[in-house]
């Protein structure tokens, strides 16, 4: 006689928590900017020359995430494989955050493609119940951005998140805190929100093997045997709120990555370090946005046949601007590159990150250098905002800045790059909304 799992949540909804996860988002942008393109095999990433995006007929096929271009037309030689639009993408993006926010203030922009909302306390001012809530909001979604969107509503984050997954595409699940028990006794623990594979194979041989295995193990069991994050998952999973909805723009880092592949693959390594001159550039706009410097950097190269090199420096001090990255990464950039090899990409690293102080002087007086540079930059970011980014760069990224990241078959330009409105330029663009093709 099987024995029925018993519920660990009585509540229906001690919270109503939302997470709305976009179907094939960047397919399904190009799909719903060219409607004809909707039922056949679509792929994003040319540039990349590997599937960055792929439409639910590619996945039937067989193409994979990060599979090859020539890998993808053995396998599905009626693939059409676009460009990456990340321009448009994000405009969809913004869409989809301002539909959900007619409902509810409270979104967490958690990546591009999805988000968090909390509908708790909703329900009488909006005349529906949290179910009705939700379905109204995924239509809105569906019929307005001419795509699917997977919905999952539960009383927390890491259990709204099972109930995105559960039925896609185009899926729409309530988990009521009484039900929880049902979902989690058919739910792998290694299908759970923020369980790793190390740790899921350690469950596994401690005789968990369901998300509702964990969820019934003893609090002082998890405490004993487990992490701080895998107990707050444990307690997530039982119904307790652990993860609120942060409406917050994100602005602490541990790290910042800025990673550049071109084609063709170059031989010539003065470009390759302009390349990677342009990655630190990057980086460090990024950092002086959001008022952090690094105290130490990490930078690789990756050969045409996929094999890295790479070095790790430490700073002497905290620091935002490329000048110092630059000059230590040269140093090192040439010990570790080889001549006569190919190389397809370069990436840089900040890391030890904190927050932008005044800083020290010390015996040379770098510091108050530092400080100059740092005016300057103000100003470098301040013509940025206003004409676009890198409008000023550095001599060391001039080669990287006047090539194309691409050229021949994947150098082809994403739609928005050639279809630019009045007052717009290569590097400055207008915040439009963007608008469904009606055919």
């Amino acid at each position: 006689m099987s024995i029925k799992p018993a519920p660990i949540c009585l509540a229906e909804f001690p919270r109503a928590i939302l997470h709305i996860d976009a179907d094939c988002f960047f397919a399904s942008c190009e799909m719903a900017l060219n409607p004809k393109l909707k039922g056949l095999p679509v792929i994003t990433g040319r540039e990349r020359g590997i599937a960055s995006s792929m439409s639910y007929e590619a996945k039937a096929a067989g193409v994979t995430r990060g599979m090859r271009l020539s890998d993808i037309k053995k396998v599905c030689p009626n693939a059409i494989i676009l460009p990456s639009d990340y321009e448009t993408y994000s405009l969809f993006s913004v869409r989809m955050f301002d539909i959900v926010r007619r409902y509810t203030p409270e979104v967490e922009e958690y990546s591009i493609d999805e988000c968090f909302a909390d509908l708790t306390g909703l329900q009488r001012p909006l005349n529906m119940d949290y179910a009705a809530i939700a379905g109204k909001i995924k239509d809105d979604l569906d019929t307005e951005l001419g795509m699917t969107f997977s919905v999952g509503l539960a009383p927390t984050k890491v259990l709204a998140k099972v109930g995105s997954k559960w039925k896609k595409p185009s899926g729409l699940t309530i988990i009521p805190g009484y039900n929880i028990h049902l979902y989690l006794a058919k739910l792998k623990v290694e299908k759970i929100w923020g369980v790793g594979p190390a740790t899921a194979a350690y469950l596994n041989k401690c005789g968990v093997n369901t998300a509702y295995d964990f969820a019934t193990r003893g609090k002082e069991w998890v405490l004993a045997r487990l992490t701080k994050p895998h107990y707050e998952i444990w307690r997530e999973l039982r119904g307790d709120t652990v993860y609120p909805v942060s409406t917050e723009q994100k602005n602490d880092y541990r790290s910042i990555s800025k990673t550049r592949t071109f084609t063709p693959a170059s031989l010539d390594l003065d470009l390759v370090f302009s390349q990677l001159s342009k990655n630190i550039e990057n980086a460090c706009i990024k950092a002086r946005r959001h008022g952090l410097c690094s105290k130490k950097f990490a930078f690789f190269l990756k050969t045409q046949d996929f094999r890295y090199s790479g070095a790790e420096v430490k700073l002497d001090r905290p620091v935002n601007i490329p000048h110092e990255i630059i000059g230590l990464a040269k140093q090192y950039f040439f010990e570790i590159s080889k001549p006569k090899t190919l190389y397809r990409a370069t990436g840089i690293t900040l890391l030890d990150l904190s927050r932008e102080t005044g800083g020290q002087l010390d015996l040379f007086k770098k510091a108050a250098k530092a400080k100059k540079f740092s005016k300057i930059y103000e100003k470098v970011d301040a013509l940025s905002e206003k004409f676009g980014k890198h409008t000023v760069f550095l001599g060391s990224s001039m080669r990287a800045m006047a090539s194309l990241q691409h050229e021949g078959d994947r150098g082809d330009a994403a739609r928005r790059k050639k279809n630019l409105f009045a007052g717009e330029t290569q590097r400055k663009r207008i915040g439009l909304p963007m608008l469904r093709s009606v055919n």
